[in-house]
């Protein structure tokens, strides 16, 4: 199959999942661009980090006018891990190849775990910890600029279970977090943007953003529940294949 299908189909699932549960995306973004696109770890994180954005704001933009972003916390949020996110974006062009790889199998492998676990929300009020939400804020920033990934599948469950948000306001309001954690972090790779390939990154992002829209629509369709089950068992097999090639 061609560079160019595999990038499209790839963009397509990686829109699609943002859309519906407002983050994974990226998740799955970097080992498609590593291991279908043969794009290096590092290139694959930046250029991870581009897809993620334009997709995110598009799909931002579609949960915003259901009214589910919620600007203020989203932003105050969001701010905090701004210079961790900055941080991590210089730090990753220094990290072994084979450490960034096996870091982010790590990762991928927590959060599909943490989604299988999650249990049902429950509507009420939830007191917001300011010491909490603060230190959530920070990782999050801080795993978008050394991994490349918006930190969606970690910004959902810190914004229902610290500041208390709904399931659908979290969803909405954890895509504007990821749009600007990725753009602080692009800030400090700003060399290595324009070195892409750009042949493969433009449609993987035309098919992501319809993706997204896509996964709006399946959203309001599906339970999240669910979606979040099918989601978790491909990143556990996604993160399981990165560990055992980046150990062997």
């Amino acid at each position: 199959m061609s560079a160019l299908l595999l990038a499209l189909a790839a963009g397509a699932v990686i829109g699609l999942a943002l859309g519906a549960l407002g983050g994974g995306g990226s998740v799955l973004a970097v080992p498609a661009l590593i291991y279908l696109l043969g794009f290096t770890p590092v290139a694959a994180t930046t250029a991870s980090l581009v897809i993620v954005t334009v997709t995110s704001v598009t799909a931002m933009s579609a949960h915003a006018r259901d009214g589910h972003v919620r600007w203020g916390t989203g932003l105050l949020f969001a701010a905090v891990g701004i210079g961790p996110a900055m941080w991590g974006g210089a730090l990753a062009d220094r990290i072994p190849e084979g450490v960034l790889t096996a870091a982010f199998a790590v990762v991928a492998g927590a959060a599909a775990v943490g989604m299988v676990r999650s249990r049902p929300v429950a509507e009420g009020a939830v007191r917001t910890r300011p010491v909490r939400a603060a230190g959530a804020g920070a990782g999050l920033g801080a795993v978008t600029g050394v991994l490349g990934v918006g930190g969606g599948f970690l910004a959902v469950p810190a914004l229902v279970g610290v500041l208390g948000m709904r399931m659908r306001d979290a969803v909405g309001t954890s895509l504007l977090v990821i749009t600007v954690n990725s753009l602080a972090a692009l800030t400090m790779r700003a060399g290595t943007v324009e070195e892409l390939d750009w042949a493969v990154v433009g449609p993987f992002v035309g098919a992501a953003i319809l993706g997204a829209w896509d996964g709006k629509r399946l959203a309001a369709k599906v339970s999240g529940r669910t979606l979040q089950r099918i989601f978790a068992l491909v990143l556990m097999a996604v993160a399981a294949f990165m560990l055992i090639d980046a150990v062997l």
